[in-house]
């Protein structure tokens, strides 16, 4: 089995590595080839990544290179982990969006579109060369913004996935809240990447008893300091929102707070360089513990997972992902994406049954499903216009006067990366 990581200098990358040889029984890796165009990374994260699968005595082979096409050759998947811009563009993301009273942030509201701009171009470039070199072969997108980044694929006719870290997130933290095992802990996950809701935490599969109220009783603290949100919002809702709703429940709140300290931006850009340092020391054999602050959180395990599911039989059958919607929330188009629990084997992802989404959540479901359609838009054809239709129609903007100033600032900050511009 070969899979490649196009991204593989990201300082994630350890992360995966770490899970690819722990659970090397669930997805037996032969080759693995990490792809990325930053060499001097390249050779830091690869080093290390050979170290790694030595100390834990994982026969399978690792190489780096920049070439796409090579790296890509005869992959059985394909794991999309890039940045295109890199810090620095997500710096302006979390930035810019603030000079207009919106949020700044990297995958939702004026950042979260100007990262789409940026990126589904050169996903698309990235999977046709896939396609080229193994029509059988799957993508496995954890390139943000998920959903739309998705939905470019599936539209292009691509066999792909799109994985988020959010629900083995919450999985993992609900089962050490119960003290039991993760796999006795299933989610009815609904909504869309980074705007989702848990509904029900059953033990035992999908039918088991929903423990959820038990949770909020007992734990509703605990829960409520993770995301950030007051305890009595969890109380009244009676379900956990994704720790990204705090953007929508409590936006003013969040535009103060990030207008007074540096972005995450920066935080990442300085703990990357230490990272960095550090793989660059021929005796780490292993990820280091600054890794757990950078983000991504169980995504080495999710992927494993999904990627077992995808090109064999030793993924879970069940797991939480970003796939068509195929009429399983009835309010939207069966093109749209989103993430729930779905059934996932080698012919793809299938969506499991949900409840009748409350019109609370489902109104804003369809409201950013909206915006993400018109993101794409933009995304493939530019042109002013269709971002500022796109912004407009965002629930954390909506209004005119934002989203002209916002299109303008948009464009100007990234300009380099936009064809059309």
């Amino acid at each position: 089995m070969k899979l490649a990581v196009v991204g593989g200098g990201s300082t994630y990358t350890p992360e995966l590595i770490d899970g690819f040889a722990r659970l090397r029984d669930t997805l037996p890796i032969e080759e693995l080839v990490l792809v990325d165009p930053a060499a001097d990374r390249l050779d830091l994260v690869g080093g290390l990544a050979r170290r790694i699968f030595d100390r834990q005595g994982h026969p399978g082979r690792i190489t780096t290179t920049s070439d796409v096409d090579a790296g890509v050759a005869d992959a059985d998947a394909v794991l999309l982990q890039l940045r295109v811009g890199g810090q620095a563009a997500r710096q302006q993301d979390e930035t810019w969006p603030l000079e207009c009273g919106c949020v700044g942030q990297e995958t939702t509201g004026a950042g979260g579109l100007a990262k789409a701009l940026r990126t589904v171009p050169v996903v698309l470039d990235i999977a046709e060369r896939v396609r080229r070199a193994n029509p059988d072969a799957w993508i496995i997108d954890f390139t943000n913004p998920v959903g739309i980044v998705t939905r470019a694929l599936l539209q292009a006719g691509h066999k792909a996935v799109g994985l988020c870290n959010v629900a083995i997130g919450f999985q993992r933290k609900f089962a050490k809240l119960l003290e039991v095992a993760p796999a006795d802990v299933h989610l009815n996950h609904v909504g869309l990447n980074h705007l989702s809701w848990e509904l029900g935490v059953r033990l035992g599969g999908p039918e088991g008893e929903d423990v959820l109220p038990k949770l909020l009783a007992e734990h509703g603290a605990a829960i409520a300091d993770d995301l950030r949100l007051p305890r009595a919002v969890l109380d009244r809702l009676g379900v956990v929102p994704s720790y990204y709703l705090r953007y929508f429940y409590a936006h003013d709140e969040v535009v103060r707070e990030l207008g007074t300290k540096p972005s995450r931006a920066a935080e990442v850009a300085k703990m990357e360089a230490e990272l960095l340092a550090m793989y660059g020391d021929p005796s780490l054999d292993e990820k280091p513990a600054l890794l757990a602050k950078r983000g991504g959180a169980f995504y080495s395990e999710a992927a494993v997972d999904l990627a077992a599911s995808l090109l064999g039989d030793g993924g879970s059958p069940v797991q939480v992902v970003n796939t068509y919607n195929n009429g399983t929330l009835p309010f939207l188009a069966d093109d749209a994406v989103i993430e729930v629990q779905a059934r996932v084997d080698r012919t793809g992802a299938t969506p499991l049954a949900v409840p009748e989404l409350d019109p609370l959540y489902a109104g804003l479901v369809a409201n950013v499903t909206a915006y993400e359609e018109l993101a794409l838009e933009a995304a493939l054809r530019g042109g002013r216009d269709r971002v500022f239709k796109a912004l407009l129609a965002h629930p954390l903007i909506g209004q005119f006067e934002y989203a002209d100033g916002l299109t303008d600032r948009l464009i100007a900050h990234n300009r380099e990366h936009l064809a059309w511009a």
